[in-house]
């Protein structure tokens, strides 16, 4: 078997085997195979696209390159959600606990942010004490004692999508609907969770600009789910603002918890709610979507929730006392207010604007050693469609640095268009998409 042959085989739009993916695969991440040869095979991956069962079995294969995850002893179906990324995005730690609290399992690890897009690791390490690394037997112990746990990704999962990542991004192939889908989906597999949520985003400040391309995607993670014998769930929802108010570490933290607290009901509590109710669906735990719905709103108004997410923050070590006391957070000490300069309507705030504001204030990583300021960020006040006074705080900027506030002060008032008329609010979920969809 020649990697040419199979370049050529894909680049004529013919299917390639799993035993001819497998040589590709291990041929690459062993150094058998160069870069320009796997290069070769993106590109023609991107214009001829990959067939469900070959997409299943790049999946499957990318998985098996590293270390994978038993949760088996863990009590249940478990069940994970992912989200392919977005600005004021804190609905893991609203939809882990929620979850949690309800009787379901959640064995979830998540990643550290870089770019305009924030990590939950990063949200968690900005309360106190709070150790985002756990031996897998306590992680398995947690999970079975309390119903969740919340740490970072461990070991060394889907090596070979590492790898292949790292060369689509600078050969122009990351847009590949096939590639990218085959990427989530082999870390999600490889972190051993029995079914999938996933909420792709769509709009401004997503990775997939137009609901075409978000369907798209989510149907094809939703049939390799299914093919890969996981019980998987999608839902669209909207990127063309932030989702919630805060952007930044403590900030994002902050506003989970006053949403726990039952203080706020916005966009953010919406689609929280929307995925742990398909999570709930997917674990077995309801069959009726609007009664897991009445179930998980009981759970904030009664604080379950909340004290779900103060048990898991103490048994990782962390000061639980935040969430009655969201002051132990890291705090700037610069809290200024950004005012509208006219009155009107907001037409548009534009999150990735905004998230790139935050991040060179310091929330955020430009590289993956880039040290991050738990402090700073963003708060927006104003949404799409909301009326506004001339004086009216439009973004609150919490700052450590002056300079950096300065530059923050003259940019945000950009991400805003302020018009006469009124403007409709933004749909929020698009659409949900299934097994039976596919």
């Amino acid at each position: 078997m020649l990697a040419v042959d199979l370049i050529r085989k894909k680049r004529d739009g013919k299917r390639l085997t799993r035993s001819e993916l497998e040589f590709l695969l291990r041929g690459y991440v062993e150094g058998a195979i160069p870069d320009y040869q796997m290069s070769a095979w993106s590109m023609a991956v991107y214009f001829q696209g990959m067939e469900p069962e070959e997409i299943t079995d790049l999946t499957l294969l990318m998985a098996e390159s590293g270390d994978t995850i038993d949760l088996s002893g863990i009590n249940g179906v478990k069940v994970d959600k992912h989200s392919t990324g977005g600005v004021a995005d804190t609905t893991t730690l609203l939809v882990v606990p929620l979850v949690a609290s309800c009787g379901v399992p959640v064995a979830k690890m998540s990643g550290r942010g870089l770019g305009h897009t924030g990590g939950t690791v990063d949200k968690l390490e900005s309360i106190p004490g709070y150790q985002v690394e756990l031996e897998p037997r306590r992680f398995i112990e947690q999970v079975n004692t309390i119903g969740a746990c919340l740490v970072g990704q461990t070991g060394e999962l889907a090596p070979a999508d590492k790898l292949l990542y790292a060369l689509r991004d600078v050969t122009a192939t990351v847009e590949s609907i096939p590639l990218i889908a085959s990427s989530i989906m082999s870390k999600k597999i490889a972190a051993g969770a029995d079914a999938f949520v996933l909420d792709v985003k769509t709009g401004a400040g997503a990775f997939m600009k137009t609901e075409r391309d978000a369907i798209a995607l989510a149907e094809t993670m939703v049939r390799i789910g299914k093919l890969a014998d996981r019980s998987v769930s999608a839902v669209i929802s909207d990127m063309n603002q932030p989702l919630g108010s805060a952007i930044g570490n403590a900030l994002e933290v902050k506003e989970a918890i006053s949403h726990l607290r039952g203080e706020r009901f916005d966009r953010l509590t919406e689609l929280s709610l929307e995925l742990a109710s398909e999570m709930l669906l997917l674990a077995g735990h309801s069959d009726d979507k609007a009664v897991a719905r009445d179930l998980l709103e009981s759970k904030l108004k009664n604080r379950e929730a909340l004290q779900t997410f103060g048990k898991l923050i103490e048994a990782q070590g962390g000061d639980a006392r935040v969430i009655e006391d969201p002051s132990l957070l890291p705090q700037a000490e610069y809290v200024v207010d950004v005012k509208a300069p006219i009155a009107g309507y907001v037409h548009t705030v534009e999150p990735l604007m905004l998230g790139e504001i935050a991040m060179e204030l310091g929330a955020g990583r430009v590289t993956k050693d880039t040290v991050i300021d738990l402090a700073v960020g963003l708060e927006v006040k104003r949404k799409v469609g909301d009326s506004v006074k001339t004086g009216e705080t439009l973004v609150t900027i919490h700052a450590n640095d002056k300079d950096k506030l300065a530059v923050a002060q003259q940019q945000v008032l950009a991400a805003f268009t302020i018009g006469d008329s009124e403007a409709p609010g933004l749909p929020l979920i698009y659409r949900r998409i299934t097994t039976k969809d596919v």
